[in-house]
């Protein structure tokens, strides 16, 4: 069974509460899971056997939360060792933006320029449909899990 590391960027909560029900589903599914609510790279190079799974909102024009910029930046500056690891993203935004979902779109491209490897496609939480995304993640993740 995997463990699995979930980096939260939330500015109004929303993010940290969708990482908290991610955290139970993983448990329940036999694996171990840690929330992350303040992620730097440390916490992915010093911890190689976590699968890391970044669930993240918007602010602002599409700027990443302030909890979650540090890793970023580290990410796209420090080019940190990570290539090969796995990590999946919830990305949660606001389509009656025009910004929608670049937060995440952001974090996940960092990942992948220094060599991460993205497991399975992106969930996608859109506040404006009116689904519940606590829902949403129920049916996306035994998929994501699946392809550990």
């Amino acid at each position: 069974m995997a463990r699995i590391q979930i980096m939260v960027g939330s500015e109004m909560g929303t993010a940290e509460s969708v990482a908290a029900t991610a955290k139970d589903l993983i448990d329940d599914a036999g694996h171990t899971a840690m929330v992350n609510p303040l992620p730097e790279a440390a916490d992915i190079t010093d911890n190689p056997q976590d699968i890391i799974l970044i669930c993240t909102s918007n602010t602002g024009a599409g700027d990443l939360p302030g909890n979650i910029q540090p890793l970023y930046l580290e990410l796209t500056r420090d080019f940190p060792s990570i290539a090969g690891r796995r990590y999946g993203v919830i990305n949660l935004g606001d389509s009656s933006y025009a910004t929608f979902a670049e937060a995440g779109r952001a974090i996940d491209e960092a990942m992948g320029d220094i060599g991460a490897e993205r497991v399975g496609e992106p969930l996608v939480l859109d506040a404006s449909s009116g689904d519940d995304p606590h829902e949403q993640v129920a049916a996306w993740l035994p998929e994501w899990l699946e392809l550990l």
